[in-house]
């Protein structure tokens, strides 16, 4: 097997002066999705070196999920942030209307799953088949995912995504600076 192409660092610099999330706990953060590049770059040349079948090539490949989904998944979380976020268009507002009654009612079960007991992630999925939206807690990086759903909206509700702050004041912090014309990219994509 040949090495496959690495994966780039990407700059995320745009995340600093975020509103009530200190610029140190977003570098800790960007330094933990910097170990998910390496690591899954690392396992790219790993298993290149190890064939399908062999112990090592097979504990290798396991490991593919958790590196890949952690810096997935991050990333798309950082695109989501920006300072000051901003309020959601009319775009999002119908969208999350559709299938809560309204965008409060949304940002409240949003809010409420990303404050459950746990370490994970809350994620505004869309339905690939049916259209429909839904929120739903994912807890490792490569485990829980609705097989084929498009992620619309993430947050990182793992400790280090709010150290130091208490969680529902970091879950609040999240929705003051989500990018909302992110958010309706995604939903539109």
């Amino acid at each position: 097997m040949m090495t496959p192409p690495e994966y780039p660092l990407r700059d995320f610099a745009k995340l600093r002066g975020l509103r009530d999330i200190p610029d140190g706990l977003v570098e800790a953060h960007l330094k933990l999705y910097g170990g998910y590049v390496r690591n899954i770059n690392l396992l790219g040349r790993r298993i290149a070196e190890h064939p399908a079948g062999t112990p090592e090539g097979s504990e290798l490949r396991r490991r593919v999920g958790f590196e890949l989904n952690g810096m997935r998944l991050h990333e798309l979380y950082f695109e989501n942030l920006t300072p000051g976020g901003g309020e959601p268009g009319r775009g999002a507002r119908e969208a999350l209307a559709k299938d809560w009654g309204s965008f409060e009612a949304w940002r409240e079960e949003f809010a409420s799953i990303g404050a459950m007991r746990g370490v994970g992630w809350a994620i505004l999925y869309r339905d690939p088949v049916n259209g429909a939206l839904s929120n739903h807690w994912i807890g490792l990086h490569e485990e829980g995912h609705p097989a084929g759903f498009r992620p619309i909206l993430v947050m990182d509700v793992w400790e280090h995504a709010f150290s130091g702050m208490e969680r529902p004041k970091y879950v609040a912090a999240f929705l003051a600076n989500a990018d909302w014309e992110r958010t309706e990219e995604r939903l539109r994509g």
